[in-house]
């Protein structure tokens, strides 16, 4: 089934497509849309369940989620894109790398990890995702994810930005969830894909994240072929959203130099 994926597209100039973490929406990028909008074109796609995207009744796969981006982007007339993915949107988009390596104008990879899930991560995936299904609530995700999901500098001080990434984590619909946990319970390593990836590459991690580690991080950059490494100071797994002018900053430096070099 083909899913059409709902997508925020805002600005002009070299396209710049975002994609979320689990369990959250486009929503997560608003200060993304808000600060590289000015220079560039902001394509924050909702992932198929999430947002105002439809599921469809594909078997779960990070790769459907990547063709799903893949078609969006021909669809909206965009041939090449500096392609970036926070955690699980990580996963598509070095999914995108390896199935639409003609798309990915450059790289960006912020929190998230090549290896595949270890067996007690899957394990654990695969029991959320049944509960999810089961009580029909994201209860087990704000009990058992949320935690994780911001470092303790935000957690302290930035009551407004946990907050709203708790409301997006009680928005998503179960069922999405837990299609998108069986989907990253069963993806494949990625070194392979990163090792192959020619264009330019920006791996960043928060020095606080305990999800996506800093050694996880290097071990990325290593592999792509032409990469550099940021690690954001106080921020956690969502580095885009805990600090988000670091980020900005770090892309738009990224993609503006890549687009000098494109023309």
């Amino acid at each position: 089934m083909t899913v059409q994926l709902y997508a925020r597209d805002v600005g002009s100039g070299t396209p710049l497509v975002l994609l979320h973490g689990f369990p959250l929406s486009s929503a997560m990028w608003l200060a993304q849309r808000e600060g590289l909008a000015g220079r560039f074109r902001v394509i924050t796609p909702d992932l198929r369940g999430f947002g105002g995207s439809v599921l469809g009744d594909d078997e779960p796969s990070i790769d459907a989620m990547a063709d799903d981006v893949a078609r969006a982007c021909r669809g909206i007339g965009v041939r090449r894109a500096v392609i970036g993915g926070l955690s699980m949107g990580g996963y598509v988009a070095m999914a995108l790398c390896r199935r639409h390596p003609d798309l990915v104008l450059g790289l960006v990879l912020a929190a998230t990890r090549a290896a595949a899930d270890t067996a007690p991560v899957r394990e654990n995936r695969l029991r959320q995702a049944e509960r999810l299904e089961i009580e029909g609530t994201t209860r087990v995700l704000a009990d058992e994810v949320l935690p994780g999901l911001v470092g303790p500098t935000t957690y302290r001080q930035r009551a407004l930005i946990y907050g709203r990434v708790r409301g997006l984590v009680q928005a998503t619909p179960p069922h999405a969830a837990a299609w998108a946990q069986r989907a990253m319970a069963g993806r494949d390593d990625a070194f392979g894909t990163l090792r192959g990836v020619r264009a330019p590459a920006l791996v960043m991690v928060g020095d606080e994240d305990e999800l996506a580690t800093e050694d996880e991080a290097r071990a990325m950059a290593d592999a792509l072929p032409n990469a550099e490494l940021l690690v954001i100071p106080r921020a956690g797994h969502l580095c885009a959203v805990e600090q988000p002018d670091l980020f900005n900053q770090a892309v738009a430096e990224f993609a503006a130099a890549l687009a000098r070099t494109a023309h």
